[in-house]
């Protein structure tokens, strides 16, 4: 595993706790907004400003556009982007703080300082909502600063990811319906209705990776979809990897504990899709 996807995997619980916890849900809640898809689409698109769907379609990538436009633009007229901005970070820096009880403040530190780093290190160019959030101000905690690190690192590795995607030729219903394919099991009954896709389209992109050999008659990969598929996550990890470059060792074990804590309140079968190692 490269070092790229090996760190992705232990930042991204991190920032995901802002989804899954509920403190989340709490401060969004004291702030006016109620509803999962809600606080989703307001937390993670206030950086852009006060946007209409076309955009956060544009940026998210896996969402149906009609999913979006049923929570953008009017959760701006329960909530402004500042607000909710200021509610997400105090909700996940809230649930981290608690997750993290009784680990010594200095361990939780240098894991800000590495996450931190790492940040400050990332490129932009091509990167709008790494490059938004890049942009807001850095809590002063610690707590907060390594959400707000974390929350760069995963939307720069979630940009280059689309620039990967969309070079391979592939859209938004396309990339989960070759996931489904590629990890079987129930992975299609949780992306599918959480990124909005009918059957109807979720089929049609089906067909299509049919026709480029991609996935089987029977619905599974082919050796050419997964050959494919580890070309595209290859290429994402190329694009990640130069905020890690001057990364010491030792930083992996340092933050291992913390996404250990952080898998606690993010679900096993969560629609990102992220996936423990085991």
């Amino acid at each position: 595993m490269s070092v790229a996807r090996r760190m992705w995997a232990l930042f991204e619980p991190l920032h995901a706790v802002v989804y899954f916890a509920p403190q989340g849900a709490v401060a969004f809640e004291q702030a006016g907004v109620t509803g999962f898809w809600r606080r989703y689409f307001a937390g993670r698109a206030a950086a852009l400003g006060a946007v209409g769907p076309g955009p956060v379609t544009a940026a998210f990538f896996g969402f149906a556009p009609v999913m979006v436009a049923r929570a953008l633009p009017d959760v701006w007229t329960r909530i402004t982007p500042e607000a909710a901005l200021a509610a997400r970070t105090s909700g996940a820096t809230a649930a981290l703080t608690d997750l993290f009880t009784g680990l010594p403040a200095a361990t939780i530190a240098e894991a800000a300082d590495v996450l931190t780093e790492a940040a400050r290190a990332a490129d932009m160019p091509g990167r709008v909502l790494a490059a938004a959030h890049a942009d807001l101000p850095w809590p002063a905690d610690p707590v907060g600063r390594l959400w707000h690190a974390a929350t760069i690192l995963r939307e720069h590795r979630g940009d280059g990811h689309v620039a990967a995607l969309l070079t391979a030729g592939i859209d938004g219903c396309e990339s989960l319906a070759w996931r489904a394919a590629l990890d079987g099991g129930r992975l299609r009954e949780v992306t599918q209705p959480a990124r909005g896709w009918t059957d109807e389209q979720w089929q049609a992109a089906v067909g299509r990776l049919e026709e480029r050999g991609w996935i089987a008659p029977d619905g599974t990969a082919t050796g050419k979809g997964r050959d494919a598929y580890d070309w595209v996550e290859q290429l994402t990890d190329q694009l990640a990897a130069g905020p890690w470059d001057n990364l010491d060792k030792a930083a992996i074990q340092l933050l291992e504990p913390l996404a250990d804590r952080a898998w606690r309140v993010v679900p096993d079968d969560n629609p990102i899709p992220l996936r423990r190692s085991r």
